[in-house]
């Protein structure tokens, strides 16, 4: 069945089938429970599961992870939520020393069929410790997968499987794309979690991008094309592991790859992604890999967040200065 829904919606409902089809799925964070979360995410499911399934915790991320961590010992698949993404830094020990690591450190015995849902990114207008990109921090941390939808279908499905999956998951969520209403098949069969995906088929040059730069992306192409060109845009989805297979095979027909992140630019996603791309398509490239992305600077007021956010134009004047060879 099709419905129509925003990608908080659609987060919603995939929450909702998790908790119906395993009773050892819960739900852990601030205000998640009577308030919904601040962003609604969760909301109606502690009314609809109670509160020993969906709990509100105290305002301590370190104390909510690692009580996670504790969880999964039990037998438990707890869904830790982190109401922004400036707020997940006090849980970074338990993650990095604790969840990432305790597979490795028992010789497999023990599973972390953990999942931490993260709000990132900007252009919600938000203060400071409420729009960030730590993403990159996390891929780096052998140990962990990193996941990130672009939209509402892949929203849906990609938090059910992240939840059904032992292994432990940063489910990194495009927060000012949590309105943005899309199509979602409810009896699909969905895409392998850790597979990138082609967005929009192109010719000229190849954007390899993720999360909330997907709908800017589209964006550009679509500019693009009024002056001739056909930009392909690919979905990253995953961002550990990495699939690089579709965006290797459209670099080799399009010559030109621009990655797009609105992260620091310094050991960002895009730097390993060019990388790569260098490494396995080095004689199809007709120039170097560009990137567009944030800058190596923490997040501005909100009042200037639109120059410090990769746009349409900033991204066409890097397939300019791709074309340009």
């Amino acid at each position: 069945m099709t419905t129509k829904m925003p990608i908080a919606k659609a987060i919603n409902a995939g929450l909702r089938a998790s908790l119906e089809s395993d009773e050892r799925v819960l739900i852990m964070g601030e205000d998640v429970g009577p308030l919904g979360g601040v962003f609604r995410v969760t909301d109606g499911l502690q009314k609809d599961f109670g509160e020993s399934r969906v709990m509100d915790t105290p305002l301590a991320e370190s104390g909510i992870v690692g009580t996670a961590v504790g969880l999964t010992f039990r037998g438990y698949r707890p869904v830790v939520e982190i109401q922004f993404d400036g707020f997940v830094y006090p849980a970074y020990d338990q993650i990095v020393s604790q969840v990432a690591k305790l597979h490795f450190r028992s010789a497999g015995r023990l599973k972390m069929p953990m999942v931490i849902r993260i709000p990132f990114g900007g252009g919600i207008g938000a203060v400071e410790h409420h729009s960030e990109s730590p993403e990159a921090q996390f891929v780096m941390t052998a140990g962990l997968k990193v996941v990130s939808p672009s939209n509402a279908h892949d929203a849906y499905w990609m938090i059910q499987q992240a939840i059904a999956s032992d292994d432990p998951i940063v489910f990194m969520e495009p927060k000012r794309r949590y309105w943005e209403a899309g199509e979602v098949d409810t009896e699909a069969e969905p895409a392998p979690l850790w597979e990138s995906q082609v967005r929009r088929a192109g010719t000229d040059a190849t954007l390899v991008t993720y999360g909330p730069m997907v709908t800017t992306c589209l964006q550009a192409a679509e500019a693009a094309r009024e002056d001739g060109l056909e930009l392909e845009v690919i979905d990253l989805r995953t961002l550990s592991p990495l699939d690089l297979g579709p965006v290797h095979e459209s670099v080799r027909r399009t010559g030109h790859a621009v990655v797009v992140h609105e992260a620091a630019r310094t050991l960002g996603i895009g730097a390993e992604v060019a990388a790569r791309v260098t490494e396995e398509c080095f004689y199809s490239l007709e120039s170097p890999v560009q990137r567009v992305t944030g800058y190596d600077m923490p997040y501005p007021p909100s009042r200037v967040e639109d120059e410090f956010l990769p746009g349409i134009d900033r991204i066409l004047d890097a397939v300019d200065a791709a074309r340009a060879f």
